[in-house]
C-alpha cells in the first residue's frame, strides 16, 4: 500500500515504515504529524484518485530529525572576461517516518446512467442549432509607393 501526498508544496510517495526527506518543517523532533493533502492511494491493485484530494484520507508520520543536505556548488563563469563566482549551498531537510496510511473515504463509483426515453431524445434533437455567421475580412488597402529622391538632384 502506498500513497501520493503533498508535503510543503512537493509530492512524495509515502509507504508505511519508509523514511522520507522533505523541506524543513517547523515542528520539533519526536512529534507526530498528520498530512491530509492525499492525492492518490493504491491498496492491493485498487487505486483511489482524489479530485483534487481524497476526503477523509490521512497519512500519519513522526518527525525523526532535522538535517542538512549535501553541499551543492554553484559556479558561474564568463569566458574571456575574468568573471568567476563560486557559491555553496546546503538545503535544510526534515526526516519523516511514515507510520500509517488511513483511507477513511471510499473510492468514487461511476454515476449510474439515467435512461432517456425516445421521445425526449427526439425533442432534444429537433431543437434548432444556432449557426455562427462567418464574416469575410476586407483586404487591407495598399498604400501607394512614393520614391524619394536625394535633395541635391532635383
Amino acid at each position: 500500500m502506498y500513497a501520493i501526498v503533498e508535503i510543503a508544496g512537493q509530492q512524495f510517495k509515502a509507504e508505511e515504515g519508509k523514511k522520507i526527506f522533505v523541506h524543513r518543517l517547523e515542528i520539533e523532533e519526536g512529534n507526530d504529524i498528520q498530512f491530509d493533502n492525499v492525492l492518490l492511494i493504491e491498496d492491493d491493485g485498487k487505486i483511489t484518485i482524489g479530485e483534487p484530494t481524497i476526503k477523509d484520507a490521512v497519512i500519519e508520520g513522526k518527525i525523526l530529525d532535522h538535517v542538512r543536505g549535501d553541499k551543492v556548488i554553484v559556479f558561474k563563469k564568463k569566458r574571456r572576461k575574468g568573471y568567476r563566482v563560486k557559491n555553496g549551498h546546503r538545503q535544510n531537510f526534515t526526516q519523516i517516518e511514515i507510520v500509517s496510511i488511513n483511507e477513511k473515504g471510499s473510492p468514487k463509483k461511476a454515476a449510474p446512467k439515467k435512461e432517456v426515453s425516445a421521445v425526449a431524445e427526439t425533442i432534444v434533437s429537433e431543437e434548432p442549432v444556432k449557426e455562427k455567421k462567418v464574416v469575410a475580412k476586407k483586404p487591407a488597402a495598399k498604400k501607394p509607393v512614393v520614391k524619394k529622391t536625394p535633395k541635391g538632384k532635383e
